[in-house]
């Protein structure tokens, strides 16, 4: 019922943001000489204010084009590669010059937690020099029919080891936050299988895989309350005209609410000073705001059994860290992973996986040789900087493509290869 209010009262404020959109057209128009006064500028202000904050966000693009390889721009073609009702790979593949050696191939996993893979953009960019990036980009739940059936926690370690066969043998992962966990058990999963596809080298940044150490506030929400709590109060149908209708899912709209609840001073802040950017004609200041909220609005709905698994398996029963993670009833054993590096990654001010959380990774996969694994906690950080920003691109870029190049010069050689100095 939630739902279907939601989607009402949006329908219901079509007009007025309409009406709002014209307003701010007609008083920042350049041929109207009102539009050079601070009082036109408020009114167009307050017109795209209300505009923004009523629209529904849709999915963004990632508009990655080009890149700087060597120092010379190339072309980026963007392409899906591998689909599934509820996920695509997408590959950036660059348009390098003949002749040039292999490099490392990568797969991002983006987290499935509510924001669309392109969150990741700054992700994908920074990591576009070194690297043949590959990303998961995970299907609104709301846009998938129910003759596709489920999707749940064990779908996705599937989808990734389907993944990890496509790109083949020898590639890396990276897992930012969310993905963490399943990115983890698949690994573990194809080790003890004795797959030949397994990733060289395994990057765990700002993930959960022991919410038990330092809890947050999200951590403490879903120990209290437990999954009962979330089944009835958090899981509704998508309604119609949708294409996903009567699909049970956990919506993107009470995401939203729960991503703003946490930092709502910082939200109220921002969207004041962008308002008085807007009335002083500081345009670029007003831009990124823009650019930053596009992005933060759009959520996705996720599959009710996706989220409820998750929940029970990660956050509530601490599944994996005890050793009592099983995938389709076969257990999932980190300490049977031998041959892939594992780097986490940690920013020190994360509100969302406190510090130790990520780090635990290492005390699960005892049998990785001390060589080939390797922590760094990134000062001054919170949870969006471990993957994104300035520090993510000057400081922890260049330690995740050197650890990537030791590891496969490790693998290919067999011996324990020392990946550098990446503790912090």
């Amino acid at each position: 019922m939630y739902y279907q209010l939601y989607e009402l009262h949006h329908a219901a404020l079509q007009p007025a943001r309409v009406y709002a959109d014209a307003i701010r057209l007609f008083y920042s128009n350049p041929f109207n000489p009102v539009a050079a006064t601070s009082w036109g500028r408020s009114i167009a202000a307050a017109a795209e204010m209300f505009e923004r904050t009523t629209r529904r966000y849709g999915k963004p693009e990632f508009g990655l084009h080009s890149t700087t390889v060597d120092g010379k721009v190339v072309r980026v073609r963007e392409e899906v590669v591998w689909s599934r009702p509820f996920c695509r790979l997408v590959h950036f593949g660059r348009e390098l010059p003949a002749g040039r050696g292999p490099e490392p191939k990568i797969l991002i996993v983006a987290p499935m937690s509510g924001h669309y893979a392109t969150l990741l953009r700054g992700t994908v960019e920074a990591m576009l020099p070194h690297a043949d990036i590959y990303i998961t980009d995970w299907i609104d739940a709301r846009m998938v029919p129910l003759s596709h059936g489920r999707f749940d926690l064990d779908d996705y370690i599937e989808y990734l080891i389907d993944m990890f066969r496509l790109i083949g043998p020898g590639a890396n992962v990276m897992a930012v936050c969310q993905p963490s966990v399943p990115v983890l058990a698949a690994v573990a999963l194809m080790e003890a299988r004795g797959d030949e596809n397994l990733p060289s080298a395994m990057i765990l940044m700002g993930g959960p895989i022991d919410t038990r150490r330092n809890p947050t506030a999200v951590n403490r929400l879903a120990k209290e309350h437990g999954l009962e709590w979330f089944r009835d109060n958090v899981i509704m149908q998508v309604p119609w005209p949708n294409p996903g209708f009567m699909r049970q899912v956990y919506p993107g709209f009470l995401q939203l609410s729960g991503f703003m609840s946490m930092n709502l001073d910082r939200h109220i802040s921002a969207h004041k000073e962008f308002f008085m950017h807007l009335v002083k004609g500081d345009g670029e200041p007003a831009e990124k705001h823009r650019e930053f909220y596009d992005e933060y609005l759009a959520v996705m709905d996720l599959t009710a059994e996706f989220y409820l698994q998750t929940v029970d398996t990660v956050f509530i029963r601490h599944a994996l860290p005890k050793g009592e993670m099983t995938h389709r009833g076969e257990p999932v054993d980190p300490a049977a992973i031998r041959t892939v590096a594992l780097l986490t990654i940690e920013g020190e001010n994360d509100d969302i996986s406190g510090v130790g959380q990520t780090q635990a990774a290492h005390d699960l996969c005892i049998n990785i040789p001390s060589s080939r694994r390797s922590h760094y906690l990134q000062p001054s950080v919170g949870h969006y900087g471990v993957f994104n920003g300035s520090r993510f691109r000057s400081q922890i870029v260049p330690r995740i493509t050197r650890f990537i190049a030791e590891a496969s010069k490790g693998r290919r050689s067999g011996k324990r290869v020392t990946p550098g100095s990446h503790s912090a």
